[in-house]
């Protein structure tokens, strides 16, 4: 069957939704780093809307880091591709014209610099995940033993980091006296434009110093909030494809109804009409911010990791479960009370609608893939709340839980003996500890719970060491789902 493109567009499926505006002609206004299925989904959908409404060249520039694959998937289709998405009834499908140009950085950096620094491009927006800035966030401070980052220190014009292409691609813009640009963090941390500022700033303090005045004046860096499951692309995906578009799509996304963005009124360039198509813009995203991260993301940590370590494939069958929907949503009222207040959000429906979205079984959202990067992931998801509460001398029994289960996820193996492999930035590091105490789960609990990288001083927090202990030793003798359930029992 023939593949999506431009010359093939008439042939597409009338029930489907296309660009209304001319794609070929359309220039590029905006450069994204991780071209992975999130942005394809979320930032690239919004984009094509205010395109639609409006016009103006703001055409994305896609941006692969790591692999080719989205490059060539996305190339060989005029970088068409359509979202799936899925409601456990009719799916609906829409092409997406917004993506202009897709760049792999293993061949093409070059070209990925020279567009960072072109006068036409106003926006740098980046979905690299947390542990794709190569840093510790908290100190908000690159880490510069990271081989990425030694790399891009010793080979200045050959940079492989994310942090190493956006601050080669800004100086060759200011080497070339050019106008201010916007960079726009889209990943799931706290305070995400300041922290991206700190580490360009440190970063390029090392490799070209003489820039940052220019850096200062002239590069704005406003916090965002996204929020749209999206989970990885099934093979099906791609031959579904072919009966609904009529055409064959090998870039294919799928993806929740449900999608938000609120972004920091605080740009020095122009930008999409984004606000006339559902884009909140506030003064203030810290509240969104922290409100998504403690409560949806928190509770889709503690549903993964109590899956898995069940053997259950999805979020939706886990959450499907009594023990483990209490559980999740224990803990989201319990870090609700961590939050200021949200302007126009009612918390306890936004609670019970994260439980409907996490119950769309047609997402398939694997609790593997949800369970990935524990050790950049937790400190915001449930470290955090958890920090706030004992500051007012309470307990955080369900974040207490929920950290049991990463912790025993990390020792890769469940209460049946049944073993798995932990994807992790920090994998090596748990490694070495399982290798010292491969026996003794508890001592190995111990020992993480003193990774200050992750727990801070929360951790060595003696009554919330003990919950957490205690239920690593329930969920080490007898699984999640009987953990779970005894969670809100006296005794813790």
């Amino acid at each position: 069957m023939k593949r999506i493109a431009l010359s093939t567009l008439p042939l597409l499926a009338a029930n489907v939704a296309r660009p209304n505006y001319d794609v070929g002609a359309l220039g590029i206004g905006i450069v994204h780093l991780g071209l992975g299925a999130f942005h394809r989904a979320h930032q690239a959908v919004y984009t094509d809307d205010a395109i639609a409404l409006s016009g103006d060249d703001w055409g994305i520039c896609g941006v692969s880091l790591k692999s080719s694959t989205a490059r060539d998937q996305l190339a060989a289709q005029d970088n068409l591709y359509s979202v799936r998405e899925v409601t456990g009834g009719a799916d609906r499908w829409r092409v997406i014209g917004a993506i202009r140009e897709s760049l792999f950085a293993g061949d093409q950096l070059s070209a990925i610099i020279a567009r960072i620094a072109q006068a036409e491009t106003h926006i740098v927006s980046l979905t690299v995940t947390e542990k794709g800035y190569c840093a510790d966030i908290a100190k908000r401070e690159p880490l510069w033993t990271h081989p990425d980052i030694a790399h891009d220190l010793e080979r200045v014009d050959q940079p492989i980091s994310a942090l190493g292409v956006l601050v080669a691609g800004l100086y060759e813009r200011f080497r070339k006296r050019g106008a201010p640009m916007t960079i726009l963090c889209c990943d799931n941390l706290p305070d995400n434009g300041g922290v991206l500022q700190a580490l360009v700033h440190s970063f390029a303090a090392r490799v070209h110093a003489q820039m940052l005045p220019w850096l200062r004046d002239n590069v704005a860096f406003p916090s965002s909030m996204v929020d749209r499951i999206v989970p990885a692309t099934k093979n099906h995906d791609v031959s579904d494809s072919e009966a609904a578009l009529g055409l064959r799509d090998e870039g294919v996304v799928r993806a929740e109804p449900f999608s938000q963005w609120v972004i920091e009124d605080k740009f020095l360039t122009p930008r999409p009409d984004w606000h006339r198509v559902g884009v909140q813009f506030v003064n203030d995203v810290a509240p969104f911010e922290a409100m998504k991260l403690r409560l949806l993301n928190g509770a889709h940590s503690l549903l993964a990791y109590s899956g898995a370590l069940e053997g259950i494939d999805t979020i939706a069958e886990t959450v499907a479960r009594p023990a483990f929907r209490a559980a999740a949503l224990g803990l989201m009222r319990e870090s609700a009370t961590s939050l200021d207040p949200v302007e126009g959000v009612d918390i306890e429906r936004y609670q019970a609608q994260l439980l409907e979205r996490f119950a769309n079984a047609a997402l398939g959202h694997r609790t593997w893939q949800v369970a990935t990067d524990g050790s950049q992931k937790l400190p915001q998801r449930l470290v955090a709340p958890a920090a706030v509460r004992l500051a007012r001398g309470q307990g955080s029994p369900f974040a207490a839980y929920a950290i049991a289960a990463w912790i025993v996820y990390l020792f890769e193996r469940n209460f049946r003996g049944v073993t798995h492999t932990v994807a992790d930035a920090r994998a090596p590091h748990f490694s070495g500890l399982r290798e010292l105490l491969p026996d003794d789960l508890q001592a190995f609990a111990a020992a993480v719970l003193d990774d200050e990288q992750v727990f801070a001083a929360v951790g060595k927090t003696p009554s919330f060491r003990e919950q957490v202990l205690r239920n690593v030793a329930l969920i080490g003798s007898d699984g999640t789902e009987f953990a779970a359930q005894q969670v809100d029992s006296p005794r813790f």
